[in-house]
């Protein structure tokens, strides 16, 4: 056998099992929500729905009332994406200005923030948070990584590949550095920025730790420590409340649903983009 037939095979072998292990747990997780009560109880992995109803999602939806961490999720993943987006497109712009004073030492100084691992400065962003009053608000969910060295040099590098004739060409017809960014850079730009949205759009929608660092008021809940505390209700032995399989899974299928929504329109976008930005100096 030719070695290229033999190593396509055993690499689509290969890929078919990784894709498998990843797309499995889904249609798993799918069918039991789509199940009756008794029918998702039964033991074994399920790849279609047994006796298919809804009944999961309406009372995940209205009895457990999943609709307001689902809001609140949705206002902290939108304001804090956006704004994300935007400073971020702002300082990477900043960062390409040849005649700016100290630009090195300042990329320096973000590639540096990177190495800092979260868990470094949960203490201080809690102690600052609880000083700004800001405790039990979404506010504190959207300032919380509100600036990310990566996104940063990801649009600085993706601004790099911009042609500088287009910019002097505006500047000499009077255009300003704002709509330089914003008639030229930026339009230029959409694989980059759909890339950083992506990035920090499915980080807000998953955030775990400052929700739960921060919110401690349950009609602020966000939805990923609401489902947390729908598992741990169902694993309780003390709950007045009974949660069968499809009840848990379908609050899983809805926290799933915006993601899956939102990547199919920007997956040009974002593959274009991440290798742009990998390659650019």
């Amino acid at each position: 056998m030719n070695r290229g037939i033999a190593f396509r095979l055993i690499n689509g072998i290969f890929l078919t099992v990784l894709v498998l292990t990843m797309l499995l747990p889904v249609l798993n997780t799918l069918a039991i929500s789509l199940s009756t009560s008794l029918a998702s109880m039964s033991p074994g992995v399920k790849l279609w729905p047994r006796e298919f109803s809804l009944e999961g999602y309406t009372t995940v939806w209205s009895r457990i009332e999943l609709w307001r961490p689902f809001l609140n999720n949705s206002i902290v993943t939108i304001f804090g994406t956006f704004f994300h987006v935007f400073l971020a497109a702002i300082a990477g712009y900043v960062l390409i200005q040849h005649d700016l004073p100290g630009r090195k030492l300042m990329t320096t100084f973000i590639i540096v923030t990177m190495i800092i691992p979260a868990e470094a400065i949960m203490i201080p962003l809690y102690i600052v948070n609880r000083d700004l009053g800001l405790l039990n608000t979404l506010a504190s969910l959207v300032i919380s990584g509100l600036v990310s060295g990566f996104s940063i040099l990801l649009m600085r590098n993706y601004f790099l590949s911009v042609p500088k004739s287009l910019a002097e060409a505006a500047n000499i017809d009077g255009a300003g550095h704002i709509r330089i960014l914003f008639l030229i850079y930026l339009p230029l730009s959409l694989p980059g920025l759909a890339t950083v949205t992506l990035f920090e759009f499915v980080s807000r929608w998953n955030q775990f730790l400052p929700a739960l660092l921060y919110i401690t008021d349950s009609s602020k809940y966000t939805l990923q420590v609401a489902l947390r505390s729908l598992i741990l209700q169902a694993d309780s032995s003390s709950s007045s409340y009974f949660l069968t399989p499809n009840i848990r899974m379908a609050g899983i299928m809805i926290a799933l649903i915006p993601l899956l929504i939102i990547y199919p329109f920007i997956q040009k976008y974002f593959v274009k983009g991440i290798m742009s930005g990998s390659t650019k100096e």
